[in-house]
């Protein structure tokens, strides 16, 4: 993992937030239950985007805890990753991907990463599966990409991002190499203030093409240090593409889609993956899809058919008989996810 003192200074205890938001002690305690459970790390530089005096600011509800957390309903496993892990450390759940787990740090912990209960693995653990990891990739051939995420990717060390590329690159079948990270939106720092990074990203981006798939999730993430950061991995050869969730009192309007659509488009972040949200853009924009991710596969949601039903389509699918397939299901207020 990386070292910087910024990230020492980051906010990890409840007491640190007493202030800030004006806490009892009593809030004080129960906050700090949380985070015996889902720790708390907020980078200075985010928390400097928090606007305290909206008791609703969206900024807030992505990285300070709430009581909400402690519901134990639904899946803790909505995606099937358990499943899907292979050799420990590594997801195979799509025929031509997959994803390296190759860190348990975060530079921020977001309160809705479904991996919060457990993010990765330690450097050791890595280190002692990655040869593995290699074997298996090489004895696939249908294996043609890779997802290096965490954790966050980019809080690697330098040295070990090198490493895996430089082994990922020998390797024939390979033709693209991807990393999941937020460090754009919640410490770009890491990315403008080193050289050696973008380096290495393009002594290797000439021989596999590197991708690098990040979240920014509101428009008032997309700041003059983020797209400082975007234009970073954008000289170094690197496609940028854009995963946003949709959350609940913080994107969940068209407007605001749109406008963060038209914000990361306009500085060459690819939308990844309604209506009213595309209507607001320009053909880049309109690429995007709205998907959500389940044990089977990752399902786009097509459109509303009329009161009740929704259509569906597989973007990408574990088993083959799901490739592409359509279907329709009807829905109550109560549901929201898929199983």
């Amino acid at each position: 993992m990386i070292k910087t003192h910024e990230l020492y200074n980051n906010i990890t205890e409840a007491e640190e937030l007493k202030s800030i938001l004006n806490l009892c002690d009593e809030q004080v305690i129960k906050l700090g239950n949380i985070l015996e459970k889902y720790p708390m790390s907020i980078t200075p530089y985010y928390l400097s985007l928090i606007n305290f005096d909206d008791p609703n600011d969206p900024i807030k509800k992505m990285c300070i805890p709430s009581i909400e957390e402690t519901d134990m309903n639904g899946s803790f496993d909505t995606s099937g990753e358990a499943d899907n892990t292979i050799i420990t450390g590594m997801q195979h759940k799509y025929k031509q991907t997959v994803i390296i787990l190759s860190t348990n740090h975060c530079a921020m912990y977001c309160r809705h990463c479904f991996r919060k209960r457990l993010v990765g693995l330690s450097d050791e653990e890595i280190a002692k599966h990655f040869e593995e990891m290699l074997e298996y990739i090489k004895n696939h051939e249908e294996i043609s990409n890779v997802l290096i995420s965490g954790g966050d990717s980019l809080l690697n060390s330098n040295k070990k991002i090198e490493k895996f590329l430089q082994q990922l690159c020998d390797i024939p079948h390979i033709d693209l190499i991807r990393f999941g990270t937020r460090m754009p939106v919640v410490y770009p720092q890491r990315i403008t203030k080193d050289n050696e990074l973008k380096e290495i990203l393009i002594k290797y981006g000439k021989r596999k093409q590197i991708y690098v798939v990040t979240q920014f999730n509101h428009p008032r993430e997309v700041t003059k240090e983020a797209k400082e950061s975007i234009m970073y991995l954008r000289d170094a050869g690197v496609i940028v593409k854009n995963q946003t969730v949709l959350l609940k009192g913080i994107n969940d309007d068209s407007q605001v889609l749109g406008d963060l659509l038209r914000k990361i488009t306009s500085i060459g972040i690819i939308p990844y993956i309604v209506e009213g949200a595309k209507n607001l853009q320009n053909g880049q924009g309109k690429c995007f899809k709205f998907c959500m991710s389940t044990t089977r596969g990752k399902i786009e949601i097509v459109g509303k058919l009329d009161d009740d039903k929704i259509l569906f389509k597989y973007h990408q699918a574990k088993y083959e008989e799901d490739r592409g397939r359509i279907f329709i299901e009807e829905i109550d207020e109560n549901q929201t996810w898929i199983y």
